[in-house]
């Protein structure tokens, strides 16, 4: 059967719409004069998805400024494919409010656009207007011959043969969109409870208690937790943020000059977790100067090094000390180079030294000793992880004020320009995420080591946690947090290692973190179906994808020709799918060679005689 060939992305959201983008770019190169159906499915409008739709509270806020949030590439993206620069959130903006760009959609949003600054935290749904407006200057970059057909539902399974076309039902439709190629950009996942969660919602039921599970906290009803009442609240990072947002001006408190102000509807929000800290604070100022060369010491040959020696990677004995490494490096240079006062020998000579030293060992710390002499310059990295190991409280009231000390203190040296070097070291994190996405699942250790340091809330939101803890509404629990049923009080009771022999009880529960990404508990059909047509699984639960291109590996240990996936679900995970400007875009790298891929095995499809339906 001859006719149009047909690409259907499933995932509308800034993954869907970065994966077009590259298409409208590579078009000219690989598909030009061509007809191509891509046909888009979201339940969700195109441009936000779900994460970053419009309509959510307004309370809710991006964790980055709005000058370091960009959905197009530039120079520093290793890519094929053409850069297509395009405007970072802010300068969109700026466009706006000149009326170089347009913008549809809730009058609030384009008042708070007329107030934004380049340093400021927008709300989401300013994010899903930008995201909205890359999604429609996307559409006009296509060529003619490239046509877009938005699908409004949930895509519920991909099937069909390697050598043939596939077919796409969507939910709603009573016939399946036939595709040559299919691109599953579905974003996080929902998931089923595990093992432990089923226990906790069974207590829960018999004793008339409160349990919610790991959810997106947008999407949690949270009317069922009583005002004033103590709550548990296992999670210390964004989805608690927004649980802390939601439950105290989302009903009716209000922050003022540093003192919140109780509606007298708030519960007591009980939090801990592994850390017992919430994620360190968005660095607060902007990078001035030199930059700091990266990669160095975990560049592309190394990875490619690492991944041709026989046997399994293991994160911690082959990768640890290369990111060790490499965030050293960051940090140092950025010191010698910024603030030479601070050190005490030529930086010359301690690059050399540093170059061959190895990472942890006795010449490294000796080598940083003598050149760095303070201790507050030198780079702990085990400290910043896990700053409560070994910290030790007699009673959950001395640990409110430890705690809200150490807040205030990283509060304090995240938006001191005199600790740059710290914003060196999110720069070497952004480099060494991107050489990581080649090494597939790695396991959570590195996952939760990058989000602690460098996703964490804005510099206000911690403000606002320190007010929030001097009034009472939230009170903090301890690392190494654990809860357990007790059937005989009827309560949920929590432990931590911070506070030795004393426990809290509560008769509400939430877990405030997303699902884990897994495909063996995962509610999402398309994927189940995906696995049991055979697509492999790595042993946490994550969709195997070959790092090249993003073609879903088979357990036969082939790609499939057909069908790709991007996203945090599968091997190839990336820091976001939208990045700060200038820092390399993992994301954009594999869009582009996603949509290459794509419009390359399209084009010689369109050159002979279509398969058979």
């Amino acid at each position: 059967m001859s006719g149009t060939p047909t690409l259907v992305v499933i995932g509308a959201g800034p993954r869907g719409t970065g994966v077009l983008e590259r298409i409208a770019a590579n078009a000219a190169e690989l598909y030009d004069g061509l007809t191509l159906d891509i046909h888009l499915v979201d339940p969700y409008p195109p441009g936000g998805g779900r994460i970053w739709r419009q309509d959510q509270s307004p309370l809710l806020w991006m964790n980055s400024m709005a000058e370091d949030v960009t959905m197009f590439t530039d120079e520093t993206v290793p890519l094929d494919g053409p850069v297509r620069p395009g405007p970072a959130l802010h300068t969109w903006a700026a466009d706006v409010r000149e009326g170089r760009a347009r913008v549809l959609g809730d009058p609030a949003v384009l008042e708070e656009i007329h107030g934004l600054g380049d340093q400021d935290f927008p709300s989401r749904r300013l994010q899903s207007a930008y995201l909205r407006w890359v999604y429609e200057q996307t559409l006009a970059a296509l060529p003619p011959g490239i046509t877009v057909h938005e699908h409004t539902g949930h895509a519920l399974r991909v099937s069909g043969p390697r050598d043939g076309r596939q077919r796409v039902l969507i939910e709603g439709r009573a016939e399946p969109l036939v595709a040559d190629l299919v691109v599953l950009t579905v974003g996080h996942l929902d998931a089923e409870p595990d093992a432990e969660q089923k226990e906790l919602s069974a207590f829960a039921a018999r004793h008339g208690l409160i349990h919610l599970p790991p959810d997106f906290t947008a999407d949690t009803d949270l009317s069922a937790l009583p005002a004033g009442e103590p709550v548990l609240v296992r999670g210390f990072g964004l989805a608690f943020v927004d649980l802390m947002v939601l439950l105290t001006e989302g009903r009716g408190g209000r922050h003022e000059g540093g003192v919140y102000i109780p509606s007298g509807r708030e519960p007591v929000l009980y939090v801990g977790s592994r850390r017992g800290v919430p994620y360190h604070s968005k660095i607060g100022y902007t990078w001035q100067g030199e930059r700091p060369p990266l990669p160095r010491h975990f560049a592309t040959d190394r990875a490619e090094e690492i991944l041709n020696r026989p046997g399994p990677v293991d994160f911690r004995r082959d990768l640890w000390p290369l990111v060790a490494k490499e965030l050293g490096h960051a940090h140092y240079h950025r010191l010698f180079t910024a603030h030479p006062e601070r050190t005490a020998i030529d930086r010359g000579d301690f690059e050399e030294k540093y170059a061959v030293a190895e990472p942890g060992s006795p010449e490294l710390a000796a080598l940083v000793a003598s050149a760095v002499p303070d201790p507050v310059d030198r780079l702990d990295l085990d400290a910043l992880d896990r700053p409560l190991d070994g910290v030790r409280h007699a009673s959950y009231d001395s640990l409110q004020e430890g705690l809200r000390a150490h807040i205030t203190a990283d509060l304090d040296r995240r938006h001191d320009p005199r600790h740059s070097p710290d914003l060196a070291v999110f720069l070497g994190l952004l480099s060494v995420y991107g050489q990581l996405t080649r090494f597939g699942d790695i396991g959570e250790q590195w996952h939760g080591f990058f989000s602690h340091l460098a996703s964490g809330p804005p510099g206000p939101r911690l403000r606002q946690l320190l007010a929030l803890s001097r009034a009472g509404v939230v009170r903090f629990a301890g690392a190494g947090m654990t809860v357990e049923p007790d059937e005989a009080a009827g309560v949920f009771r929590a432990r931590s290692t911070t506070v030795p022999g004393a426990s809290l009880e509560a008769r509400a529960l939430v877990e405030a973190r997303l699902p884990d990404p897994s495909l063996r508990r995962t509610r999402s059909p398309l994927l189940t179906g995906l696995y049991e047509d055979g697509a492999a699984g790595t042993g946490t639960g994550l969709l195997s994808v070959d790092p090249a291109d993003g073609r879903v590996l088979y357990r036969d240990g082939d790609p499939h020709p057909r069908r790709f996936a991007l996203g945090p679900y599968t091997t190839a995970r990336s820091s976001g799918a939208f990045t700060r400007p200038r820092t390399g875009g993992p994301a954009f790298r594999q869009n582009d060679a996603t949509a290459r891929t794509a419009l390359a095995f399209l084009r010689d499809l369109s050159c002979r005689d279509r398969l058979t339906v």
